[in-house]
């Protein structure tokens, strides 16, 4: 490793041997216009969203997310709750956070007529075939289960969704969910039923439906404690907002043999995190190990695998940065 840094990162003939190769920052982004923007429930906004010159928008199936990149140069993933069948036009809502930059800024800054640069949109949370479906939808998790409500519902598939959340001032989409069924529509806010029994909800699935899950973290982790004892024939799919917490980590470092720069991972960050401080168009989707997109080649260290998407063949010269970490005290990437 150090006869690779010395020839390739730092010496003389390193701009030649090793040209630079920096993640694109551009080239995957296409721009938007604002067109409507509505107040959906408490702190919560929907925007609308067109194409400027009035084409059609890339295609996308429920589950997807894009990547909205704001006037500030902030960058956050949002759920793609409207309708896959209309191609003019994307749907995204956003729950303005407690000291949420990014939240702020589109509450406060936006409005309709503005322009802005998404880039994807990606889907680590496919919606699939199933002989009937349970949707678990908790405060804004409701966003990428909509979609799928609404293709359960055009399918004429069976389904249920219980949709959880603090009050119903505070939930979004209400009225728009309950009119597809009634019937299949359970809305359960803490103030009138308290907090919820999700081992309980579990146990409504019919045998081998697909349940989907998304929302607070303490709802995703019941939700994967006890959703096989509760429909073992049946699969679970579940997405999170942000990475999930790291469990049993330590401090390493990671150098980035391109730039020669070794940064510092802290015991309870994602490598990916500590990255993209230095690389802050490196690129991701999931933040969970199962999309693949931020693998990168490994040139020296073992890696701890945490991940779903990496073959075994791969395992031994790749990392997922989202959720992988160093098996010692350091590893080199490829970046």
């Amino acid at each position: 490793m150090d006869a690779y840094l010395s020839i390739f990162v730092s010496g003389r003939s390193a701009p030649l041997l090793s040209k630079s190769k920096p993640v694109r920052r551009s080239g995957f982004d296409f721009p938007v216009v604002i067109d409507r923007i509505e107040r959906v429930a408490e702190d919560v906004a929907a925007l609308t969203l067109s194409s400027p010159s009035g084409g059609q928008l890339p295609r996308w199936r429920p589950g997807s997310h894009v990547d909205v990149l704001l006037p500030s140069g902030a960058q956050r993933q949002y759920s793609l709750c409207g309708n896959p069948g209309d191609p003019f036009r994307y749907r995204i809502a956003v729950r303005r956070l407690p000291g949420g930059i990014a939240s702020a800024e589109i509450h406060r800054d936006l409005e309709p007529g503005d322009r802005l640069s998404l880039r994807g949109p990606r889907n680590a949370f496919e919606y699939v075939a199933a002989p009937s479906y349970l949707f678990i939808g908790g405060g804004i998790g409701i966003t990428p289960i909509l979609p799928m409500v609404r293709a359960a519902a055009l399918s004429g598939a069976r389904w249920r969704l219980i949709y959880l959340g603090r009050s119903r001032a505070s939930m979004p989409f209400i009225d728009e969910l309950v009119a597809m069924n009634p019937d299949a529509v359970a809305v359960r806010p803490d103030d009138e039923y308290g907090t919820p029994d999700i081992a309980q909800l579990l146990d409504s699935a019919e045998p081998g439906a697909a349940v989907y899950v998304c929302g607070p973290t303490p709802v995703l982790d019941a939700a994967n404690r006890h959703a096989f004892a509760a429909n073992p024939t049946g699969s679970l799919h579940s997405e999170r907002f942000s990475a999930a917490p790291v469990l049993d980590g330590r401090e390493f470092d990671l150098t980035l043999a391109r730039s020669g720069r070794t940064i510092r991972v802290a015991a309870d960050e994602p490598a990916l995190a500590a990255i993209r401080r230095e690389v802050p168009a490196a690129v991701y989707s999931c933040q969970q190990g199962f999309c693949g997109t931020c693998k990168i080649a490994v040139l020296s260290g073992e890696v701890d695998h945490r991940g779903r998407a990496l073959p075994d063949a791969e395992r031994a010269t790749h990392m997922l940065t989202c959720v992988s970490r160093a098996a010692g005290d350091s590893l080199t990437l490829d970046l």
